[in-house]
Parts: structure tokens; sequence; C-alpha cells
């Protein structure tokens, strides 16, 4: 009898059990054979954890993660939210005021959605949806020391875990360990020239507190309330009521250089009265808390441009915040892992993962998120005291002020706000500012004129207060 050939399946090393690992597992099964390697032991359910230390604090994912998340893995949304997240209409179920103070209106004509919830919540689902598929493998207790290979291609991992060190070996190796990413260490010990990096740090303090949600707010779908600080007002403070499941608030506080909030228990109320407005302070009068003061100052924006590299070699990739970690103020890190995770595959859809070029076309496809939603953080955060040694170019004080254009034109007509949400939920790019949706309102008029306080209705009001 003739002889039967085989082909192997690829194999994948994916580095990092949080939501950009997650994200990246999914999307590499339909190529390969994954194994996630994770340096904790990962709770069985909705429980924080080490690696993931900003858990506490407040986390959305804006509309093009609601997507991203569903192309990854259809039906998850659906599952989170089954799990007590909400899908929170932007701006319909939101009172939010812009960091140049300007209020949103109110207007539900846009599809745009948040996903609202803890971020163990989340967490907790992804985890279970991705680990029950059966090409996915998973390694706990298990850090990555560094990779095995040369500068042109990567081969595998060398691992310490509690059996011991070993070499893990791999065509694909993905890393997903977020802001404290080794990469760059790692490929200049393969013999690769430093990676170009920028950090732009505003300098922001957050602490985060567990409230009960008030009076009858829980049998409400009360608004998220959302204060964003001034960058022209340094120093910047502002902070956001997340209602979240189990009848409860997520309550962040932030501030600049200056203008930090403190752990103090006793402080929290009196910081959130003193922002540019008081709503937030005056919704925790009734409040009762359920934790301490949770707080970190690890919020600054920084950046790796491996996609400009000369050389990158095949069988490696980093993904989300290890390649760029923005100020969490803006939402944006969760829905960049999801979006890098897609443009890996389909970048893998076009070209085999095991022959030469794929590696670095795809560190290049996953780049593009990176950079909108770095262009969005940074063209705010640039603008603090200190935040960075470069300062604001012509270019992008014109740009800043073009923005501070759309807001407003935005919170006071619907068609300029769904151009303006398209851009901030990264599902269109920046280019899309300029279509006529923003222009022709921003030079012919608004159809209503600014509001001069917080849009929450006397209803929701007397719910958090009575």
């Amino acid at each position: 009898m003739p002889d039967i050939a085989t082909t192997r399946r690829p194999t994948a090393l994916v580095i990092g059990a949080s939501a950009a690992g997650l994200f990246a597992a999914a999307a590499l099964t339909e190529f390969a054979d994954v194994t996630l390697i994770e340096r904790d032991t990962l709770p069985d359910g909705p429980e924080a954890r080490r690696g993931v230390p900003q858990a506490k604090h407040a986390h959305l994912v804006w509309s093009g993660g609601v997507q991203a998340f569903n192309d990854l893995l259809p039906g998850v949304v659906d599952d989170i939210v089954a799990s007590g997240a909400r899908l929170v209409h932007i701006m319909g179920d939101m009172v939010s005021r812009a960091p140049n103070e300007v209020w949103f209106r109110r207007f539900t004509s846009t599809h745009h959605r948040n996903l609202v919830c803890s971020r163990p919540l989340l967490d907790s689902v992804l985890r279970t949806r991705v680990l029950s598929d059966q090409r996915i493998a998973l390694r706990e207790d298990t850090r990555a020391v560094d990779l095995v290979g040369t500068a042109t291609r990567v081969t595998g991992v060398r691992v310490q875990g509690a059996d011991g060190d070993d070499t893990l070996t791999a065509d694909l190796v993905v890393d997903a360990t977020g802001r404290g990413s080794r990469a760059p260490q790692w490929l200049e010990a393969l013999g690769l020239p430093k990676v170009t990096e920028r950090e732009v740090n505003a300098g922001v303090a957050y602490a985060t507190r567990l409230y009960r949600a008030p009076g009858t707010t829980a049998d409400t779908d009360f608004p998220l309330i959302n204060v964003q600080a001034n960058p022209a007002k340094a120093p910047g403070q502002g902070g956001i009521i997340l209602p979240v499941e189990n009848n409860q608030w997520i309550v962040t506080l932030a501030g600049t250089r200056g203008g930090e909030p403190t752990a103090e228990p006793d402080r929290f109320e009196d910081f959130a009265l003193g922002l540019g407005d008081p709503v937030i302070g005056e919704l925790l009068k009734n409040a009762e808390p359920l934790s301490d003061v949770a707080t970190t100052r690890s919020t600054a924006n920084h950046r790796r441009y491996y996609e400009k590299m000369r050389a990158w070699p095949d069988g490696f990739l980093v993904l989300g915040d290890a390649i760029a970690s923005y100020n969490p103020v803006y939402g944006h890190g969760l829905t960049v892992a999801a979006q890098c995770a897609l443009a890996v595959r389909n970048t893998l859809r076009t070209a085999p993962l095991t022959a030469p070029g794929t590696a670095r076309r795809a560190q290049r496809a996953a780049s593009r998120p990176v950079a909108a939603a770095w262009d969005l953080a940074v063209g705010q955060d640039a603008f603090y005291p200190g935040a960075t040694d470069t300062p604001p170019t012509a270019v992008e004080k014109y740009l800043a002020r073009y923005v501070d254009r759309c807001v407003e034109t935005g919170a006071g007509n619907p068609r300029a706000l769904a151009a303006l949400l398209d851009v901030m939920s990264l599902e269109k790019p920046a280019t899309r500012l300029f279509s006529p949706d923003m222009v022709w309102p921003m030079l012919f008029g608004r159809k209503k004129p600014l509001l001069n306080a917080a849009p929450l209705t006397e209803a929701e009001r007397d719910s958090a207060l009575n």
C-alpha cells in the first residue's frame, strides 16, 4: 500500500493568559494548536488576580471592541451580558463631560454601545470560552524567561515552572504579557537592535472604591457617569461611576501631578465633590462603601514601535499592551487587544503561519489598531505639564483644537456625534472626523445649544439620593 502523507498542524505558544493572550489564542486556533503560558494560577471564577493589577479599577469595552469580541468568539458578548454585564448606549445611557468641559446630549440615534462590567467578570467569561477549545492547552504557574532562536527566527521559549526549567518549541511565539513585557530585552539578546520607544506620562494617579448601588438605582439601568479631566487646566482631575453586576458601583477617581487622589477613605468623596463638576460626589451621598480605596500610578502611555524595526524574526509576535499601553482613562486597552488578534487572524488567512515574512506582516497589521488608540490618548495627555520631553508640535496643537471643535459639534448634533463616536470607539479611522457628517454641522451650526449642566434626569438623581 502507498504511504499516506500526513501534514503536521503548526504549533503556537502564547505568553500571558490575560485578555490579550486569550484573544490571541482564539485567533490562532484556526491555524495552529496553541499552548497558553501563564505565570499565575488562574481563578475558577470572577476573581481578581496578581497578573491583572488594574482589575479593581473601572473598565469598559468600546463598540469597536464589542464587534471584535464577537468576530473572534461569536456570541461571547451575549455570554458576558448573561453573566451580569450591560451594553450601554453611547450617549443615551451615559452622562458624560468631555475634556474640554462640554456635556454631551444623550442622543439615542447612534448604534454605538459600550460593554460594561467588572474586569474579573469579563476575564472569567473569556477564560471559560477560550479554554473550552480543545485546540488550546494551558500551562499555569510557568514563567517565560527568554526566547529560543536567532535574530532571523524564534523557535521557542525557555520557561521556569514548579517542575524546574524547560524549553518549549513552537512555530510561533506570541508575547501578550502586557505593560511589563520583556520583549525588547529578549530581542536584543538575540542580536536585534533596540526597538524605538516613546512614553507620554501625564502623571495620572487612580483611586477606586466599590459601592453598593444607592437608593433604587439597582432597579433601573442607571447611566454611566463620566467627568473627564481637562488638560488645559492642570492638574487634570476626573472620575467615573460605572454601574456593574451584583448591584454595585465601581467609582474611579483620577488626578494628574499635584492633584492626585489618595488611598484615604475619608478623603475619597471630598475629592469627587471637588471635580470640575460635583455630580459624582453628590451621587455618592447615600452610597455604602463596600471596599477600601485601591490606587495605582501605572498609567503612562508607552509605545514600542516594533513595526518600524528593520529586521524582524520569523516565528515571533508581540500583541496588545506589550506593544503599547495607554492611560486607562480612555478605556481602549481591551478593544485594542481584540483588534490586534483580529489583525493577526486576517493576516494568517492570506499567508501560511510558517512562511518567511508572515510574522513581520502580522506585526505590522497589529500596529494599526495600536496607532489609532495611541493617537487619541497622546493627543490629550501630551498637553499636561511634564508629560513628555517633546512638546506638542504645531500640527498636534491644531489637531487638538480641531478635535475640541468636533466634540462641541457632536455634543449638539447627532449626525456629528455618530462620526465622533466612530473614531472614539475605534470603529473607523480618524479621517472620519473630516467627513461631511462632521464638517457640515461644524460649519453651519449645531442643531442644539451646548448644555450648561450634567444631563441627569430628576428621576435618576432622586433614585440615587432618596
